[in-house]
């Protein structure tokens, strides 16, 4: 077996130990809240005005499974997430979770992977030139905005938007849908609406992990420039951008790769709190409603669930990048 092939093979079982562990986590959260699916749907009911007794709880219990030990609940919500890909229903809509948040969980993974390619897109060269024009006014200026995007976090950036267009041209920004499109089925006028709508909450959510990424890859792109066999390179004859690109940021950039996924997850811890401040039908907004109001844990477990799967592949296949782009990664490995 190849190392290269090796390496992938670890990579795919860690990242399928990842998942398992993550899951009996979640799902252990999700047996600590008080009142099991049943209780709490049933409650939901009582308050209805229908009698509920202890012994329709006691029938909920078995027709949902839930008088089963708690391993085997555990490993037939694992089963039916990674091989039937079922999320399971909704404790309080008794609806497939799949159904709630279909459209809304497209939009989350939509804004927030744009917002990662523009993290990326503005944080690799503008971290490059700064490396490169070090104590420069150009070095200075980044470092201001950078310390900004640090300290200023981005559901108060999303307040001071709201503030400003309000003031200034009486419109909130909020949501993702003008009223004549919010309620209407997709189509491409609809797609358009939201993309017109859509550029706040990413540049919100590029914000600070676009600072963070430029600090970072300054640093290690000035860290590779003050090496021996950058020193040897200008020895040979060679200076300039080409020296530049062609050493020290080429090497710098396999930390970078290998940091996608984190600001990845990054993006996604901000993107509840960003939702609820601009009003967004996504995702976020559905977890927090779960988390804070409905009480719901089958359906904030498994958007969490759905959240974490894809960091989990992403860094999968960021991991094989790595390989592919560093051979020193794969050959290291082993």
């Amino acid at each position: 077996m190849s190392a290269f092939l090796r390496y992938i093979t670890t990579r795919f079982f860690a990242a399928f130990t990842t998942m398992l562990l993550v899951s009996f986590l979640v799902f252990t959260l999700m047996e600590l809240v008080p009142g099991n699916c049943a209780e709490r749907f049933l409650a939901y009911k009582d308050t209805q005005g229908l009698k509920i007794t202890a012994e329709d709880i006691l029938a909920e219990e078995i027709r949902m499974g839930l008088d089963q030990p708690y391993v085997i609940r555990w490993a037939n919500w694992v089963t039916d997430i990674f091989l039937r890909f079922d999320l399971g229903e909704s404790c309080l809509w008794r609806v497939d979770v799949t159904q709630l948040i279909g459209d809304k969980l497209l939009i989350s993974l939509g804004l927030s992977f744009v917002a990662l390619l523009l993290t990326y897109a503005i944080s690799v060269p503008v971290g490059i030139i700064s490396a490169n024009l070090r104590d420069g006014w150009f070095d200075s200026s980044l470092r201001i905005f950078s310390y900004m995007g640090l300290a200023l976090p981005n559901f108060l950036l999303a307040l001071c938007v709201m503030l400003f267009s309000t003031i200034y041209f009486g419109e909130t920004m909020t949501g993702l849908f003008s009223d004549a499109y919010r309620d209407a089925p997709w189509s491409f006028a609809k797609f358009a609406d939201m993309m017109s709508r859509a550029w706040l909450p990413i540049v919100i959510l590029a914000w600070s992990a676009t600072a963070i990424q430029m600090q970072t890859v300054r640093a290690l792109v000035s860290d590779e420039k003050d090496k021996l066999y950058v020193t040897a390179a200008r020895a040979r004859g060679q200076s300039g951008w080409g020296l530049l690109w062609r050493y020290p940021s080429r090497h710098a950039l396999g930390p970078v790769i290998n940091s996608v996924g984190y600001d990845l997850n990054r993006i996604f811890n901000d993107l509840p709190i960003v939702a609820a401040v601009l009003v967004l039908t996504d995702a976020g907004a559905l977890l927090l409603d779960a988390l804070a109001k409905s009480n719901d844990q089958q359906l904030a477990g498994a958007i969490i669930m759905a959240l974490t799967a894809t960091i989990v592949i992403f860094n999968f296949v960021t991991d094989i990048f790595l390989a592919l782009f560093d051979p020193r990664v794969r050959k290291g490995f082993f």
